[in-house]
């Protein structure tokens, strides 16, 4: 359930977490926060989010959600954190379930499927966030898969 304002970069592996795999979204990830405190998400939601993240918050509260605790955690929100989970796999696609969630309930939900020969989504989530996120789970995803020996 990873913190719906955070904007995952690349995958960290110097930050201790004691099992990587299973965060939220499938690795621990460096990035930004692209809602800072003060400010409508709805106004600072995008890919140019610039506000860096320390190491403590990073582990605690980006690749976790929840983060109500977090000084740039708004308190207007839609969501406190986005879970996804494989629903399905196959050579020529992968579908993921999203879950939005506010207070530790569901808010909104559904699935989206990931074209692997056209590397694209067929069905990419209106909000940018959580497209954002579903990416970033979707590539944690592929580097944990077995690659077939040629």
């Amino acid at each position: 359930m990873a913190c719906p304002y955070f904007v995952p970069r690349e995958i960290v592996y110097n930050i201790p977490w004691p099992h990587p795999a299973r965060l939220p979204l499938g690795a621990g990830w460096n990035g930004t926060c692209c809602a800072p405190a003060g400010q409508d998400p709805a106004e600072k939601a995008t890919e140019n989010a610039t506000t860096p993240i320390d190491a403590a918050r990073l582990r605690d509260f980006c690749n976790l959600g929840y983060a109500t605790a977090c000084p740039h955690f708004p308190p207007n929100r839609d969501w406190d954190a986005v879970r996804f989970a494989v629903a399905g796999s196959s050579p020529q696609q992968i579908t993921f379930f999203y879950i939005c969630e506010r207070d530790h309930a569901p808010i909104a939900h559904g699935t989206m499927t990931y074209d692997l020969a056209a590397e694209l989504w067929r069905d990419p989530h209106p909000d940018p966030r959580v497209l954002r996120l579903a990416t970033s789970y979707l590539h944690s995803y592929r580097v944990r898969q077995p690659r077939p020996l040629i």
